[in-house]
């Protein structure tokens, strides 16, 4: 009896004759943090600005916010197990950055300043007090929709 060629197991790493070799896992977990918290700075304003524009906040656009900081550090970070959980958080820290400037851009509208004015008079703490006094459920559950929607997205999209 003569043997048979038999081809490799689909799931096998050994790439067959003829085939190159798969690439390398990819991924730099220095550039997909650096790329989410720049992501989530910038997601954070349009954020905002979306909020000033429509005189309201909505939870698509919160969801929005988690999928560009998790597309940001599972694209360029890779497969690392922390990058989800940190897309999660950052998108928890601009969804509410993106609510504070909400706040800061419709005082600035009222007053008739400028935004730099009112962050500038009142500082941080101020819209932190005024954000405090005025949330409720809605906003606790815009930003578990931001957290969730990076962390699933971190994790669906690195490669």
């Amino acid at each position: 009896m003569s043997q048979q060629f038999q081809p490799p197991a689909p799931d096998s790493v050994t790439p067959a004759p003829g085939y190159p070799a798969p690439p390398a896992p990819k991924g730099n977990v220095a550039l997909g943090v650096i790329a989410a918290v720049v992501a989530a700075l910038v997601a954070a304003a349009a954020y905002g600005g979306i909020m000033n524009a429509i005189d309201r906040e909505f939870g698509y656009a919160a969801v929005g916010v988690g999928a560009l900081v998790g597309i940001a550090a599972g694209k360029l970070g890779g497969r690392n197990p922390v990058l989800p959980v940190l897309a999660g958080a950052l998108s928890v820290g601009a969804v509410y950055a993106g609510q504070l400037f909400f706040i800061a851009l419709t005082f600035a509208r009222l007053q008739h300043v400028g935004v730099a004015d009112v962050l500038d008079t009142p500082g941080i703490d101020g819209l932190t007090d005024v954000w405090s006094k005025a949330a409720d459920l809605m906003e606790f559950l815009f930003l578990g929709l931001g957290a969730f929607a990076g962390f699933t997205t971190a994790r669906k999209t690195a490669a």
